[in-house]
């Protein structure tokens, strides 16, 4: 079976690759094509089978994807694994290698602009962790382990722990920020690529509201702002960035949700992302099973609501953009769905287009073109 090429001769697609669970019906992660005129999809193929490939990155030279594996064990040992694979022009995944983690599970990752370090997260007790990564791709034994430590958040059901959810690299390379839901914080570390090492920064942390619960973020497209949305109440803090000091500043906290909805679920918002062209922010709200849109002040970096969409399926965990803007691909955990939409790039607002695909367990999109 052969699966969609890296780049078509014309342009006329979208290659992206979508990491799932394993305990359903998948085998591991899939790739699919998006027609970049009418926003269809081909049919998922398997690209690699694996267990648990939740989340996914790529290597800054396009050519190498990482994954991680969510499991319990590595070869007998607790913890889980990364897992490296070259990507062809056919779009076809071969493994390079794997890495065990050393004894903690994953949750999320992200490889520096250098290709030198592997930057990965666990939620399970707040923990961060680095690898060094070879000129072929290939990852190196563990180099980096910080545990987060701090006072918790309000909410004792979700904020039991140091809950690390994921990375964001700064534009510059020169600082990671990692986001904890249980500490309403979000870390700001000093990367040294050469030897795939962190530092904390000073100050060590973004603090978020009381109870927000921070779960991912995204730099707006200048790099003078930082979004994080935040999990537990359903919100966006938009942030003034200061790149000289890997320092970022809260001056807003809006909703993503409805005005008088009710945050009741223990699963609120999942994914944030900003348009290529700058001006639109979208969010994801599980429970409510939807997608908000916010336009960006080009000014001052505070954000107005456009429109919440009905996402189109069960739990959006995860969505990207199409790296021209004008698809939205949104992956639905519990309905095991794709859904697609279109993007108006003068207003942000999106429209639904076509029908579903379906894709076991999805928890991630990435687009390698």
């Amino acid at each position: 079976m052969t699966l969609p090429s890296v780049r078509s001769a014309d342009a006329s697609s979208h290659l992206f690759f979508i990491g799932t669970y394993t305990r359903a019906n998948s085998k591991g992660i899939y790739a699919l094509r998006l027609d970049a005129s009418t926003g269809a999809l081909t049919a998922p193929e398997v690209a690699a089978e694996t267990v648990n490939p939740s989340f996914l990155a790529l290597h800054p030279n396009g050519h190498v994807l990482y994954s991680l594996r969510e499991l319990g064990t590595v070869n007998g040992k607790p913890g889980g694994a990364v897992a490296a694979y070259n990507l062809d022009s056919a779009g076809k995944l071969s493994l390079i290698n794997e890495q065990a983690s050393g004894g903690i599970s994953l949750t999320h990752l992200a490889a520096d602009a250098t290709g030198r370090m592997l930057i990965a997260v666990s939620f399970g007790a707040g923990q961060v962790v680095a690898f060094p990564l070879e000129p072929d791709g290939r990852i190196g034994a563990r180099t980096a382990f910080v545990q987060h430590q701090g006072t918790l958040g309000p909410n004792k059901s979700r904020q039991d722990q140091p809950h690390a959810h994921s990375v964001t690299l700064a534009p510059d390379n020169r600082f990671a920020f990692v986001a904890d839901l249980g500490l309403d914080r979000v870390f700001s570390y000093r990367l040294d690529p050469a030897k795939a090492q962190l530092a904390p920064n000073d100050p060590p942390a973004i603090v978020i509201t009381p109870g927000a619960g921070p779960r991912h973020s995204k730099f707006s497209v200048d790099g003078r702002f930082f979004y994080v949305v935040d999990e537990i109440d359903g919100s966006v803090t938009a942030c003034a960035y200061d790149p000289a000091r890997g320092v970022g500043t809260p001056f807003q906290h809006i909703s993503t949700l409805p005005a008088g909805f009710v945050v009741q679920d223990p699963d609120r918002a999942a994914e944030i992302r900003v348009h290529p062209n700058g001006h639109f922010l979208y969010a994801s709200n599980r429970g409510h099973d939807s997608i908000a849109v916010f336009a960006i002040d080009p000014a001052n970096g505070r954000l107005s609501l456009v429109e919440i969409v009905p996402a189109g399926g069960k739990a959006p965990r995860n969505f990207a953009l199409s790296p021209d803007g004008g698809w939205l691909v949104c992956a639905h955990q519990d309905s095991n769905t794709l859904a697609v939409f279109r993007v108006d790039a003068t207003n942000g607002r999106l429209t639904r287009t076509g029908g579903t695909v379906s894709v076991p367990s999805p928890v991630c999109v990435l687009f390698a073109n």
